[in-house]
């Protein structure tokens, strides 16, 4: 069933915006009487039946309402070396798909995209409405946000995850033994990692993520592109945290 994220979910009845009624009634070519999911973000999920299409707005009139089932029980904070030009777009992308929490771009040493205030500001605006359509498309049960983007030392005074995950080709630890250990003692609630842009972190970066807490894992002996890297990354924590079942 599609999905739309609507802010202010209450009553009986919910009327679209302008811009969601244009998408519902011309895109996605639906009619009065068909069945759609409406989310308010915050997890829950309401079973709407369109009820009235007009020119300006679609009104629904809402069926019932249940806790989504789609969210993983573990909350995985991506810290994203910026890339050069579009790769970001992709990552945020498929990352929302996979169910990552947030999205911080991280500068770096060796980032070479380096925009100024108005240009990050207008990315970031583009950012967000690539992971409200990923979300949409994917059946999440939250938009994930894409924070402004800040440098690597910002990002270690700020992260406050349990376990944080440095993936370097320097080489570490695999993944499923830092994930094995870790929950030895206590079940996974959020997990930080950390990928670098083209050409990783500079050494003395990875040493100031490892002094800061962070485990350095790898990801087999292949070296990964940095979008390829947080997808693999991703994907592995999914799995091993029993969220791709």
């Amino acid at each position: 069933m599609k999905k739309l994220f609507v802010e202010n979910v209450g009553g009986e009845f919910i009327t679209l915006d302008e811009e969601q009624s244009r998408h519902l009634a011309k895109s996605l070519r639906m009619n009065v009487g068909d069945m759609i999911t409406v989310c308010d973000g915050g997890g829950t999920d309401y079973g709407c039946r369109i009820e009235e299409i007009t020119k300006d707005a679609v009104t629904l009139a809402v069926c019932y309402k249940q806790a989504s089932d789609s969210e993983p029980s573990v909350k995985v904070s991506l810290y994203q070396g910026v890339p050069k030009g579009d790769k970001t777009e992709d990552i945020i992308q498929k990352c929302v798909e996979l169910g990552v929490f947030e999205i911080t771009p991280t500068l770096t040493a060796r980032s070479i995209s380096r925009p100024d205030e108005k240009q990050a500001a207008k990315k970031n605006a583009r950012y967000n409405k690539i992971a409200l359509e990923a979300a949409q498309q994917s059946g999440r049960g939250i938009v994930p946000t894409v924070n402004k983007m800040i440098t690597l030392r910002q990002a270690l005074a700020e992260c406050t995850a349990d376990l944080k995950i440095l993936f370097y080709e320097g080489g570490g630890v695999p993944i499923k033994k830092i994930l094995a250990d870790f929950s030895k003692d206590k079940p996974i609630e959020n997990i930080a990692i950390f990928i670098g842009p083209e050409g990783g972190f500079a050494p003395e970066e990875a040493e100031m993520l490892t002094e800061n807490g962070a485990i350095s894992a790898t990801l087999g002996k292949r070296i990964l592109r940095t979008q390829t890297a947080p997808v693999a990354a991703l994907t592995a924590i999914m799995l091993l945290t029993g969220n791709l079942e």
